[in-house]
């Protein structure tokens, strides 16, 4: 590319030549101008690219939830991955946004921006490049959120609670850590928190949501037995939920790479690291599965391959591929016996959504710390823990609040009936499969 440069530089020259004395003659630009004007061009394209593999993720979500739960609620899990998005753009646009990237002086929150006011008629487009690729992160957290809230949640709670997690909750810790990549200064990255593209700021956001929400609401019916016990509530489409995943893992592509919003050499390491935790994850998982429960257990090896993708986010860009192996190895084991110890207490999280996002964005956030590929010490570990800490403080009160507030006043869980019945019946007059039995 430098080269073609040169000689198209060269050419324009001795155009200029040959037209010199005349007032028309044609500004040409200098090598060092015209190589920064191609670099800034394959940033916005990359920048773009990026958004557009993270919002395919809304797909695997969706595909995700739906398959590792019953028939008769599918219309309702896609209502509520659509309004994620959607109704999450409106309010991240006008709230969200400035909350998080505006200008703040007191390092918690932003405050200009809201409404894109940074960006005017003839001002830096940039602003809309780098806004298109936040907007697809906010949505992803609260997407995280449904999956834990499945099949008992009303529509009309959830469609309140994705509009204030995309305006308040997640923009709020979101500009704490990420604030100075646009024009804010968040006290927690003064510290040298250390989360490249997510592990705390949009995972587990997004599972210590889903950890209040499964709370508030209980769990669903049948799922626990009266003298303790547990009953599985099988999902209806495995298949659909294994597609939901290898989506999900096209789209971290995007995900982590996308959040170096350059088009550089650096992206060849995140590949791989994000790759490679992604499959000792599964791989691990997988194993674990086999020896508790004596056969390879597909919904754990899918999570298990979500687990190493999460965990592998913050510190993408700043481990080796060796140390994402075993970040990925940790966070498949880890994700195994986390959702056994929910189940244990009670919390009913369908997908696994608090395990995979909320426990292994919490390790992936303290792994980040310890294989530093610039060395790691206390204070580093330290100021890991410290925002793995707020992040759980912030998210799963605000989070519990919002939803005791909204189950006070318009309700939050359907009743038992329509529960029984269906959400894609009762709630949307639907059924996504006539043919089916609505009890699968």
């Amino acid at each position: 590319m430098k080269y073609i440069l040169m000689i198209l530089t060269s050419l324009a020259c001795t155009i200029t030549a040959a037209w010199a004395g005349t007032d028309d003659a044609p500004t040409v630009l200098s090598n060092a101008d015209a190589i920064k004007m191609v670099q800034t061009h394959a940033n916005y394209v990359w920048t773009l690219v990026a958004a557009v593999l993270v919002f395919f993720m809304q797909a695997g979500f969706a595909m995700v939830e739906a398959g590792f739960t019953r028939a008769k609620n599918a219309i309702n899990i896609m209502m509520k991955n659509l309004m994620d998005f959607s109704m999450g753009s409106l309010f991240y646009w006008a709230i969200g946004f400035g909350l998080m990237f505006g200008v703040s002086k007191t390092g918690f929150f932003g405050t200009t921006g809201f409404f894109l006011s940074d960006f005017e008629v003839g001002g830096d487009p940039w602003v809309l490049a780098f806004w298109m690729f936040q907007v697809v992160f906010a949505a992803t957290a609260a997407t995280i959120v449904s999956g834990a809230m499945a099949e008992r949640t009303k529509f009309t709670g959830y469609l309140v609670y994705s509009a204030v997690l995309s305006a308040l909750i997640y923009p709020i810790f979101g500009s704490w850590a990420w604030g100075s990549l646009f024009n804010g200064s968040g006290w927690l990255e003064g510290l040298g928190f250390i989360d490249f593209a997510g592990s705390t700021v949009v995972h587990s956001v997004g599972g210590w949501a889903a950890l209040a929400g499964a709370i508030v609401l209980g769990p669903r019916l049948g799922k626990f037995t009266k003298d303790g016990g547990i009953k599985p509530i099988l999902g209806h489409n495995i298949p659909l939920a294994a597609l939901g995943v290898f989506i999900l893992w096209v789209g971290w592509f995007g995900f982590n790479p996308g959040s170096t919003t350059t088009a550089d050499t650096s992206i060849a390491m995140i590949f791989v690291n994000t790759n490679m935790a992604a499959a000792t994850g599964c791989v691990m998982a997988m194993i674990v599965s086999w020896i508790k429960f004596g056969k390879p257990e597909v919904g754990m090896s899918l999570n298990g391959a979500l687990a190493g993708l999460v965990g592998i986010t913050a510190g993408c860009a700043n481990v080796t591929p060796g140390s994402a192996i075993i970040i990925g190895a940790v966070a498949g084991i880890l994700v195994v016996f986390s959702v056994m110890f929910f189940d244990k207490i009670r919390v009913d999280d369908p997908v696994g959504a608090v395990s995979v996002h909320g426990v292994c964005g919490a390790w992936g956030t303290l792994a980040a710390g310890i294989f530093n590929i610039g060395g790691t010490s206390i204070k580093i570990i330290s100021v890991q823990c410290i925002g793995m800490a707020s992040c759980f403080a912030w998210t799963f009160c605000t989070a519990f609040i919002l939803f005791k507030v909204i189950d006070s006043t318009m309700g939050l869980r359907v009743s038992p009936e329509e529960e029984i019945e269906g959400l894609d019946s009762t709630e949307h007059g639907g059924n996504a499969y006539p043919d089916f039995s609505a009890n699968h």
